[in-house]
């Protein structure tokens, strides 16, 4: 009998969906599937987040922009859609260790050159 694990009070998740296989053969499923287009997604920003700052022509660049714009948005529907299924989880952070990472980056603003 599996032991199950206690639930993680500051986990963020949907419950899964109940649409995947208890046991995962080599055929990809919808999750693969969605977590490999996110993954696409994320590579393709970074690249044309890259390619947009460095354009010289301007016709260029406000092309790729909106391709990296819609990038993005593509990335951000995988994601809600991983998310509402269950296959994507996230965790909250307690608030002391918000307040403590607040506190320490603050003070780095009075070294700003402007």
């Amino acid at each position: 009998m599996p032991t199950q694990q206690a639930p993680n009070p500051n986990e963020i998740a949907n419950p899964q969906s109940g649409q995947l296989p208890n046991i995962k053969g080599p055929q990809m499923n919808d999750r693969d599937f969605l977590n490999d287009g996110l993954s696409t997604c994320k590579y393709l920003t970074d690249g044309f987040n890259v390619a947009v700052r460095e354009a010289s022509h301007q016709q260029l660049h406000d092309d790729m922009l909106q391709i990296l714009t819609e990038t993005y948005q593509s990335a951000r529907e995988l994601y809600n859609l991983m998310f509402q299924n269950g296959w994507y989880k996230l965790e909250a952070e307690e608030q002391q260790k918000l307040q403590q990472a607040h506190q320490q980056f603050s003070g780095y603003s009075s070294q700003f050159p402007y």
